[in-house]
């Protein structure tokens, strides 16, 4: 079972959680871009390519036995973060149908580029399956 952890007095924080503790199988995901499992981007928009990233963190995390309930950790790598916030109605609808909810330890960081020339975003995740 997954704990959201917020200290005493603060504020709930919106669109993730600070910590969360949770014990089992821990599963780290590398970083995944807006390409399919074809290594072909589906969009130039930064929206699409996130939603793909959410995707594929999904199917890795299925492959080994978790859903997106088991999440508790995200770092998204983003090139630009004008665009990434302008593509927040998009980012947000998607991640409440691929991952469902926001109790997850969240960090997005502006990059100057990624490996990839055609990408936009990028996320990687930890899991942890309750055993």
């Amino acid at each position: 079972m997954k704990q959201t952890l917020l200290p005493s007095g603060w504020i709930k924080p919106r669109g993730y959680a600070n910590g969360v503790a949770v014990r089992g199988t821990q599963v780290y995901i590398a970083g995944q871009i807006g390409w399919d499992e074809q290594a072909r981007f589906v969009s130039k928009e930064f929206g699409a390519q996130a939603e793909q990233a959410l995707r594929n963190v999904v199917a890795v995390l299925r492959e080994a036995g978790g859903e997106p309930e088991h999440l508790v950790r995200m770092t998204w790598y983003v090139t630009d973060k004008r665009a990434y916030l302008a593509a927040a109605k998009d980012i947000g609808a998607a991640f409440r149908e691929l991952i469902g909810d926001y109790d997850i330890a969240m960090s997005a960081v502006q990059v100057v580029a990624l490996i990839e020339d055609d990408a936009l975003v990028e996320i990687e995740a930890t899991a942890v399956i309750p055993n």
